[in-house]
């Protein structure tokens, strides 16, 4: 981990498998606990989401009577309590339950942890609706040049992709209309939000690895060296560089897309 020339003070967000890094002496909250300590002063941060069904009303995945059914019985949402997305992999849930010292931010599909100095300013503030866009934790990581950490993670995965299409210059963007179960005055109420379709994305993009597409290129383009973290091929990426770079071929793909 050594290898890799992180900062003092650098905001990190964390993408990892804990399946390539193999056996860890301790576990895995060992491999949190080496990036606190060769990332001084800094910050760590992680997308958790949320499990099945707490944001899918309205994605039309599933039939009109198993809605009907989640909306009469669904929990309401519990943003510390709540597991985190299981398509995320294990580390995600690791790094959410790491400490008492990880702040959990208040989007519901978009929910973000993270855990170091800047660790509640990360997670304040985060809207209910467009919470991959503008104002939310994904923003501040650009906005503060932080970095992306693939540690043997899917290229295809990196969040901050979705940062890039929501802040992308590109008309007719897919929107979704949901609605999320939160306790209001100590009532469950569902709430209607909006948010860019993330789960496939805000156009009908040509190929389907789009997002790998673009860090695969930008990685070529940049030679950015790949490093070792236990068996796991790593990389780590400048956030800034890497959404300008994505929004730029995104408007090009766009354009390609709509004819224009």
């Amino acid at each position: 981990m050594r290898a890799f020339d992180f900062v003092a003070d650098d905001i990190v967000m964390i993408h990892a498998s804990l399946r390539a890094v193999g056996p860890i002496l301790g576990g895995p909250d060992e491999l949190i606990n080496a990036l606190e300590e060769v990332i001084r002063d800094g910050t760590l941060m992680a997308y958790i989401g949320c499990q099945s069904p707490f944001d899918e009303i309205g994605r039309k995945q599933y039939s009109p009577d198993d809605e009907a059914f989640i909306l009469k019985n669904a929990p309401a949402f519990d943003k510390y309590v709540a597991r985190t997305q299981r398509d995320f992999g294990s580390f995600a849930e690791f790094f959410r339950t790491h400490s008492k010292d990880v702040f959990i931010s208040d989007n519901v599909g978009g929910r973000m942890a993270a855990l170091g100095k800047r660790a509640q300013w990360l997670c304040a503030d985060h809207s209910l609706n467009y919470g991959l866009g503008k104002g939310s934790p994904l923003e501040k990581l650009y906005q503060e040049n932080g970095m992306i950490l693939l540690i043997g993670s899917d290229h295809d995965q990196i969040t901050l992709m979705h940062y890039a299409e929501a802040i992308a210059p590109i008309e007719n963007k897919t929107v979704l209309h949901l609605q999320v179960p939160l306790l209001r005055n100590g009532v469950r109420t569902w709430v209607d939000i909006e948010e860019f379709d993330s789960s496939i994305g805000i156009l009908p993009w040509p190929d389907e690895r789009f997002f790998a597409t673009i860090c695969d290129a930008f990685i070529e383009k940049n030679n950015i060296p790949s490093n070792k973290i236990g068996d796991a091929v790593s990389y780590l990426l400048p956030a800034h560089e890497l959404v300008d770079f994505a929004v730029e071929l995104m408007v090009k793909t766009a354009k390609e897309i709509q004819h224009v």
